[in-house]
């Protein structure tokens, strides 16, 4: 088995460990803090949510020793391996208190309470961090295995034979696909349990491999949890994306008729995983295949016209004009289905760039959100582009306007024109809007983006020591 190898203080994962994350959606890791350093950071936790109550999105400036739990050589391969190694650590962070009994409801965290059509390639990731000795019985997170590409919940609430538990010894962690199904677990033991969520977004799609990459074809991990369904096609898919082969199994896969024609049934299916499978075997099927999928964006069934994406999303250059053609079409579903699909073939569909850039002004703002985003994963910064996601900025949807720093900041210096407008989105009445404008502004990093950069953090600094019990002295 190849071993982890480290690069520039970062512990990179092995071919097996990144297998498992695509078919599991998560994996189990630890970090080698000493005891005393995690004593020492549960004392300063206690003392925080005792006196002051949760810190919120201002956890790591309150408590700044936690910085160096993302600075871990074990954490930052991590998410190197999975996001690439210019991954942004999102301003939305927290700190989860459990004390309690009863277990959470499953489910799957939201976009700092807002939607979006969820992306199966991982282009976002979380870690939950525990740092303390965490048994089953203090209520680990509990994590359902191969859940995160599903929009359903295929499982009962009470079907805990397949849970997985991110339990462990103090400095454990689990790193997360964003989209996973997962729980807070019982802690029938009442002792304080801590378990620190951060948040990371990939700032660009994969060029090459960025963890210790070795062997070249897919193949299924060594070991895996009990998964519900075997999703070959989109694994295969996932693996080959990640080491920069977008569209790689395009055409790949060719069937007859009768085939093509059963996964056109297979894809109403009402049992997801089933039709999933079915849209991304039809993407890989040729031409034919990628007619029935472009077809089912307009179904009448909304479900349908989902999972059609997902497999035009893998379709290659063969769905692009037909994708373009449903950025027409008057139903709003329709129109952010391609869109998404669009911005997952990622320079493919380059010349999908002009009629996304319309979008920006569709009166659906859920198409202008989608479109925004979108832009910025296919990666062609023109000077339209810069100049339209810059306008969006002053959007009167909050969720466009976030995103479209979200995209400027992938743009990165590129996006230089866009300054003067991040700045005035600084003073955006929503967190989120301010931070991605910030996060743009370092992403950019020209100097005059570092100089407005500097200016606001100098101006909304946080003294982390300054609480209501303590004031102004020392």
């Amino acid at each position: 088995m190849a071993t982890q190898l480290k690069v520039a203080s970062r512990l990179l994962l092995t071919d097996d460990q990144i297998k498992k994350f695509i078919t599991d959606g998560f994996l189990i890791l630890k970090t080698d803090f000493s005891k005393e350093f995690h004593e020492t950071l549960n004392t300063q936790l206690r003392m925080v949510y005792e006196e002051e109550g949760n810190p919120g999105n201002n956890l790591l400036p309150r408590i700044p020793e936690l910085q160096k739990v993302l600075e871990h050589p074990v954490i930052t391969g991590a998410l190197t391996s999975v996001l690439g190694s210019d991954y942004m650590l999102h301003a939305h962070r927290h700190g989860h208190y459990n004390a309690s009994p009863e277990a959470g409801g499953w489910h799957k965290d939201s976009y700092w309470g807002y939607q979006r059509m969820r992306n199966h390639h991982p282009w976002w990731a979380m870690i939950m961090y525990f740092p303390q000795d965490t048994p089953r019985e203090l209520g680990p997170t509990g994590i359902m295995p191969g859940t995160q590409n599903y929009e359903t919940r295929i499982f009962q609430s009470d079907d805990t034979k397949e849970e997985a538990l991110a339990s462990g010894k103090a400095g454990t962690f689990a790193l997360i696909h964003y989209d996973i199904w997962h729980r807070a677990t019982a802690n029938v033991l009442g002792e304080p349990r801590f378990m620190l969520k951060f948040e990371f977004m990939r700032m660009k799609a994969p060029a090459v491999p960025s963890w210790a990459h070795e062997e070249q074809t897919w193949s299924r991990p060594t070991s895996s949890q009990a998964l519900p369904e075997q999703h070959e096609v989109m694994w295969e898919d996932t693996w080959n994306w990640l080491a920069g082969k977008t569209g790689s199994l395009a055409g790949t896969k060719p069937m007859d008729e009768a085939v093509v024609q059963a996964l056109i049934q297979q894809l109403e299916d009402e049992y997801e995983p089933q039709a999933l499978n079915a849209a991304y075997e039809l993407a890989c099927s040729g031409k034919h295949g990628v007619y029935e999928l472009l077809q089912a964006l307009y179904h009448e069934n909304i479900r349908v016209s989902r999972l059609a994406a997902y497999g035009l999303s893998i379709a290659g250059p063969e769905a692009v004009s037909g994708l373009i053609s449903a950025l027409e079409n008057g139903r709003r579903k329709t129109v952010v289905h391609a869109a998404f699909a669009l911005g997952e073939q990622g320079p493919q569909a380059a010349k999908a760039v002009p009629q996304l850039i319309q979008c920006l002004r569709h009166p659906s703002e859920k198409v202008r959100r989608t479109a925004t985003e979108v832009l910025s994963m296919i990666g062609e910064p023109s000077e339209e582009v810069v100049q339209g996601l810059a306008q969006c900025l002053e959007d009167s949807d909050v969720q466009v306007r976030f995103m479209a720093g979200l995209s400027l900041a992938r743009l990165g210096p590129t996006a230089s024109a866009s300054v003067p407008s991040l700045e005035k989105a600084l003073n955006d009445e929503n967190r989120y809007v301010r931070a991605h404008a910030a996060e743009a502004l370092r992403y950019i990093g020209t100097e005059q983006a570092k100089d407005t950069l500097i200016q606001f953090l100098f101006k909304s600094r946080w003294c982390p020591t300054t609480t209501p019990a303590n004031p102004f002295y020392p």
